[in-house]
């Protein structure tokens, strides 16, 4: 067989690769829906330098938990995950540097505490509103002194 068979061969193994690859992360994406209460939001996961680490993701919020999942990713679990009763929401601020072009154009930069640890969420507008009912939304018999 000549090389530029193999050649052929190997390029439509990896466009079949890709294919399939982007297959997976639509029906992930599904499995994942199907519960509802999902939204795009990034996630600072390194805060080491100002204006990097982001990286885009989508939440679901469960019963009492704020789930993250990375975009690209085929793992069924969430990459970070805080409780509702945990998470403190600190004030919001508009990306700056080079965030506007990380994030999506319209999302707003959430900063949040979280057991001792500052979190920093980018999600849109509307997102946000969702984002804060759900933080005010708990169980009757909370305790609203804390």
């Amino acid at each position: 067989m000549p090389w530029w068979q193999w050649v052929i061969d190997v390029a439509g193994l990896l466009l079949l690769g890709v294919l399939l690859y982007g297959l997976a992360l639509v029906l992930r994406r599904r499995w994942l829906a199907r519960r509802g209460g999902t939204f795009e939001v990034s996630h600072r996961l390194h805060q080491q330098r100002p204006d990097r680490g982001w990286v885009l993701g989508m939440g679901r919020y469960t019963e009492d938990s704020l789930e993250w999942f990375r975009v690209f990713s085929l793992s069924p679990r969430p990459r970070s995950s805080w409780r509702r009763g945990e998470l403190v929401y600190d004030g919001r601020r508009e990306p700056q540097g080079p965030e506007r072009h990380t994030l999506y154009p319209d999302h707003l930069v959430i900063c949040c505490q979280s057991r001792g640890e500052h979190v920093e969420l980018a999600m849109s507008p509307a997102s946000l509103t969702g984002f804060q009912s759900w933080l005010e939304a708990r169980r009757p018999g909370t305790d609203w002194s804390r």
